[in-house]
């Protein structure tokens, strides 16, 4: 075994695209890598000082969706590029949005799953940002990702992770066992 010093290596890290409006009602969308379930119908997300934590702060209503493999370039961009330094980043992503049904906040039609969210508390705010937790208040998905049960169908979606000791991005792969069944093999 081979020592490392802490760092952010927790695996999988989910690829989070956060919409939110700009206080001109233009649509603005960030990449986040740090987050995930807080609890049933909570969310937790890291967020640094961007132009998306100045806009909730405006509006607690976001959005988050699940970067895929097809929308790997634009994630990756809308990560690396500020609206404070260019307000016309969307432009180059070629994305489309509409206003979420349940939140005041944008919803990106090319990604298949989208959760619409409103902050609950905001935790360690400082000047370099906050933590987030936020209900759950809808989730949307593309019918093209539903499964024959009428649930989203994850493997179908091409999902993407962040491999943060080699600075990439993984595509999931398929199924390989049931929760809460496969380990039943070991009871007694």
């Amino acid at each position: 075994m081979k020592d490392f010093k802490p760092r952010a290596w927790v695996l999988p890290q989910p690829v989070l695209i956060i919409g939110t409006y700009n206080a001109d009602g233009t649509p603005n969308a960030m990449n986040a890598a740090w987050g995930g379930q807080w609890d049933a119908t909570q969310i937790m997300i890291s967020m640094g000082a961007h132009a998306t934590t100045d806009n909730l702060n405006r509006c607690g209503d976001f959005t988050v969706a699940f970067a895929t493999a097809d929308t790997l370039v634009s994630a990756d961009y809308v990560g690396l590029v500020s609206h404070r330094s260019d307000p016309g980043k969307m432009e180059r992503t070629g994305w489309t949005s509409k206003r979420a049904t349940e939140v005041d906040a944008p919803v990106f039609d090319c990604f298949p799953m989208t959760m619409e969210c409103r902050v609950r508390e905001k935790l360690y705010e400082s000047e370099t940002g906050y933590y987030i937790v936020a209900d759950i208040v809808n989730i949307v998905c593309d019918e093209r990702y539903l499964a024959a049960d009428g649930k989203p169908d994850v493997e179908k979606m091409r999902l993407i992770t962040f491999d943060p000791v080699h600075n990439g991005y993984i595509a999931l792969g398929g199924r390989v066992g049931s929760a809460f069944h496969d380990g039943a093999k070991l009871k007694g």
